[in-house]
């Protein structure tokens, strides 16, 4: 405590002893407040920006008597006040005159676009322009603020809450506001570091904000800007392919040089596209600030409405470059009848550009946040926060931290949990749960949801509800916690009850720590990669009299320990018991009347023998070491955890070793061997390339292990796929038909184009699809090779609900080739 205190005070000291403010507001000429205009003293990186009801604050230390302060904002002129008596607190409002562009002496003929050359200039300029900042250390500041309107109480009958008093009688209110102060630290072309002395966050004293400088480092320097996809810059080596532009008109700027205003105009609204301004230095070709807005449609995030985007940099004269003072983002959104809207502002101050050769010392962590740095005061937060709080702000954090402090308070804890913790009279169709919210604990029994009635030709009509008890951490998280459930599944044809007994325990949030204990019985895919959802073979039984599940009842008791060894390096060890039983049919009758001769056997290779069993039972121990390499895997270090950032640079690589010993069937045991080599590649304009390589080996000396223990494949055969990424998926693939208990490979590639080759295709456009080609190959040692091609349509749907992917797949094998249609139902992984 005492350390803390004295770093403090330290920090205080040294760099937030406020000699003096100047303070006030910035209007345009019809006296509307201006948002994001930069204040900064004339020569130095001391600086501040206006809220968004145009107050400023300029906080300062010791500085000279006289300096000149400097307004600047894109679209307005520049204006430079002397600033006299500067040990006073003095009150300077401003109104800004918007800024008079002219092509009078700009000469133009009529066959010539004097933009385009401009744009080609500064194509041409545009990696030499990006490298003029080798290194540099900053000051950071960052706030981000998203707000909501008319959220309902309900969503699909599911109770929203208020989101713990955010929202007010109008269903509306700031959902999160945030911000955080921290040192940053680069070097080119790609070496980042952060370390966050400040974070706070409206309602929760114990939160760290997500808000970092890396949201903001985003350079129109850059052939692409990644959000969600990867948008074209205006200046980006290809960017004629994707922009028309016109010269809005030239002005000088207060430092004499000659600024280009050029509108950005998309060829086609809908591809990865921006609209506005970019504003270009005259002879140099560097930008002087982007005025740029985006739709939810070229970013492919349906609920999206508009993103704007606005950058604006300032001169240095001593080093002949541009550096950014501020750099920030509005959106809004809208979806269901709900909508909102966002603002998410940077500010950079005191850079060093010839920083000492320590300070640039990079590892893979790339954000570091102080032991206390949520726990700062609000007299901390008042000499620091360079950009004044609006009201709403201010009411926001008083109005939230006095409801937390009562919201954390037992009396008011119990007596919501007295409320929510009624039995009903639907309680036991519905579920129920009880909680303890003062100690963080719950009790939850899941009911008899649709989702939980499936149906397979071994049970027939089945049913699924658990119980659990949940323990979570002093922050009411997942950071830590251990939970016990029994899970309960109820076969009506077959008349059994099965149900396993679990233990999960989570013992730290930094090294991800999982130990999971669980002993029971049930009924489990013969195929170990569970290529097939209840949900959608229960659809393929009940309206094609198709049940592709083939099941066997596993009786077990099993331990698993996992955690990270070092950064990038995750392993784990199971060990089990198993006794495995062979099931049959318990029912052969059609639920519609369509086929009449029924279902077809649960033995995966021989589906009319009926009596015909798979395998004999028996019992056998498994043992298993696994691990994952994610090579400059980059990571957030925060005083509640490390979380983990996949690096696109290199491929992810995993190991298994398994061995099946101490069988009842001696012929059953066996050594296998599996590894997997799998990538996401960023393509930039031209899409993404995603791959997996997966390879094993197998050694069984009786040559006849247990079908159980074969490598199986994950297959399809219901012309319906719900994952997400087929990679890792073969699209007509029997489930069995090449399950090997030898060696075997696997290829899987798919290119997604983003929109590279349909959006080029007039009326094609308009619909905002993309275009996705994929191929995959097999190899094993009993069967000749199997291949599969697919081209598809993927972000198919209507408005902003697109859920849908369409493939048309062709294999071959032996030399037949079979072709169909698949047709993907993303939002399946959400039930």
């Amino acid at each position: 405590m005492k350390k803390s205190l004295l770093t403090t005070l330290l920090l205080l000291n040294c760099f937030w002893i406020v000699a003096q403010t100047i303070s006030g507001k910035i209007t345009n000429q019809s006296g509307e407040s201006l948002a994001d205009v930069n204040i900064y003293i004339e020569g130095s990186y001391t600086g501040t920006t206006s809220n968004t009801e145009g107050i400023y604050e300029l906080k300062l230390k010791e500085v000279d008597t006289e300096f000149t302060l400097v307004f600047q904002y894109l679209g307005f002129k520049t204006e430079k006040i002397e600033v006299k008596d500067a040990d006073k607190n003095q009150q300077l409002d401003l109104v800004l005159i918007e800024e008079v562009t002219s092509l009078d002496n700009v000469v133009v003929y009529a066959d010539e676009n004097p933009a385009l050359k401009i744009i080609e200039q500064a194509i041409d300029h545009r990696k030499e322009n990006k490298s003029k900042i080798d290194a540099f250390v900053a000051d950071f500041y960052s706030r981000s603020l998203w707000r909501a309107e008319n959220i309902p109480e309900k969503i699909l009958g599911v109770e929203v809450g208020d989101f713990d008093g955010t929202l007010d009688s109008t269903r509306s209110g700031i959902i999160y506001l945030s911000e955080t102060v921290s040192k940053i630290y680069y070097k080119s072309p790609d070496q980042f570091r952060e370390e966050i002395t400040a974070s706070k966050v409206s309602g929760n004293d114990n939160g760290f904000s997500w808000n970092n400088a890396e949201d903001f480092n985003v350079s129109f320097y850059n052939n692409t800007i990644s959000f969600n996809i990867e948008m074209i810059s205006p200046i980006a080596d290809y960017a004629f392919n994707y922009y028309d532009y016109k010269l809005d008109g030239i002005f000088y700027d207060s430092n004499g040089f000659l600024i280009n205003k050029v509108e950005v105009i998309p060829k086609r609204k809908k591809d990865k596209v921006f609209s506005g301004y970019i504003y270009i230095v005259e002879d140099t070709w560097e930008i002087y600030g982007v005025d740029l807005s985006t739709t939810g449609e070229a970013t492919q995030i349906p609920p999206l409405e508009s993103v704007q985007f606005q950058q604006e940099f300032t001169y240095d004269a001593e080093q002949e470059i541009w550096l950014s003072l501020s750099k920030g983002f509005n959106f809004t959104w809208k979806i269901l009848g709900m909508s909102g809207n966002g603002k998410f502002l940077g500010f950079y101050k005191n850079y060093e550009l010839t920083p000492a050769k320590e300070k640039l010392q990079f590892t893979n962590e790339i954000v570091f946040y102080e032991r206390d740095a949520n726990k700062r005061d609000s007299i901390f937060w008042e000499g620091i926060r360079p950009v004044p709080l609006t009201k709403v702000e201010q009411n926001d954090y008083l109005k939230k931290d006095s409801i937390q402090q009562l919201r954390k308070s037992k009396s008011y804890l119990d007596s919501v949990d007295q409320v929510r913790n009624k039995f009903k009279i639907l309680s036991p169709i519905t579920g129920y749960t009880w909680q303890n919210s003062y100690k963080n604990r719950s009790f939850s029994y899941t009911g008899f949801s649709p989702t939980s009635l499936n149906y397979n030709n071994v049970q027939g009509w089945n049913i699924n509800t658990s119980f659990t008890y949940l323990q979570k951490d002093e922050d009411n998280s997942y950071k830590q916690f251990w939970d016990i459930s029994a899970k309960l599944n109820y076969g009506f044809s077959e008349e059994k009850l099965r149900g396993s007994l679990n233990y999960r325990h989570k013992f730290n949030n930094f090294k991800d720590t999982y130990l999971g204990i669980s002993v029971g019985s049930e009924a489990q895919q013969i195929n170990s990669t569970e290529p097939i959802s209840p949900l959608i073979n229960t659809i393929a039984a009940t309206f094609y009299e198709r049940s592709f599940l083939k099941l066997y009842e596993r009786n077990y008791a099993e331990a698993i320990f996992a955690d990270e060894i070092v950064n990038g390096f995750r392993a784990y060890a199971s060990f089990a018991f198993e006794d495995r039983n062979a099931l049959k049919n318990s029912t052969n009758s059609q639920i519609w009347v369509n086929n009449p001769d029924g279902f077809t056997s649960n033995h995966p290779l021989f589906s009319e023998q009926l009596g015909e069993t798979l395998f004999k039972n028996h019992q056998i121990f498994k043992a298993r070491i696994g691990a994952t390499f994610r090579f400059g895997q980059k990571y957030i270090n925060r005083p509640d955890g490390k979380f983990n950032m996949n690096n696109p640079a290199y491929p992810n690589i995993s190991f298994v070793y398994e061995k099946g010993f101490g069988s009842s069937v001696s012929d059953y045991n066996f050594d296998m061997i599996r590894t997997q080599i799998k990538q996401d590649v960023n393509l930039a304009n031209l899409g993404s390339f995603n791959y997996a390589v997966n390879a094993g080996w197998i050694n069984n000396n009786s040559k006849q292990m247990s079908f159980l223990d074969y490598k199986h494949f994950n297959g399809n055969q219901t012309f319906v796929e719900s994952a997400s990424s087929y990679v890792g998926r073969f699209l007509l693939l029997d489930y069995y038909a090449f399950s090997t208990q030898h060696s075997y490979a696997e290829i899987h590639a798919e290119h997604q184009f983003k929109g590279l080759i349909l959006n080029r295709i007039p009326l094609l456009n308009q619909l905002n699809y993309n275009l996705v080609l994929g191929g995959r190959a097999l190899l094993t040692k009993e069967r000749n090779p199997y291949f599969e091609a697919n081209i598809g349509l993927e972000n198919l749907g209507f408005g902003k609900f697109r859920f849908f992917r369409l493939d048309y797949v062709q294999s071959f094998h032996n030399g037949n080739s079979t072709g169909g249609v698949m047709l993907g139902l993303q939002f399946l992984n959400l039930l």
